[in-house]
């Protein structure tokens, strides 16, 4: 079954970077385009970024562009989430996604807060 896990959060200050990773099995993930999204508390989720099954191509929201770069490493099976000059609107839930066979994966979440 598919699976996906996040790892990497915690508590930064406003500035500071964190590396969000996302662990994914049962599925061709190397086939497969992947996106994370956020969800701050009281808040819808919302998307933050996507990237291709080839690596190369990626979009993001305009409130992260030019500070987070996702990336992925097919041979890993794992997705990532550079994340500098955070700021205290970036706290939230991180989430790593995939659409398999008609229907929409979550892992359980990262938290990240950003404070001082």
């Amino acid at each position: 079954q598919v699976q996906l896990v996040e790892s990497g959060g915690g508590l930064v200050q406003p500035g500071e970077s964190l590396r969000l990773s996302c662990v994914a099995s049962g599925f061709a993930f190397g086939s497969t385009s992947m996106r994370w999204y956020r969800q701050a508390s009281g808040k819808e989720r919302e998307w933050v970024a996507v990237i291709l099954d080839n690596g190369v191509t990626s979009l993001y929201a305009g409130s992260v562009k030019g500070r987070f770069t996702i990336s992925r490493d097919n041979t890993k099976n794992t997705l990532y989430l550079q994340m500098n000059s955070l700021k205290p609107d970036d706290t939230a839930v991180y989430y790593c996604n995939v659409y398999v066979g008609s229907v929409n994966y979550w892992g359980q979440g990262t938290q990240v807060t950003v404070s001082s």
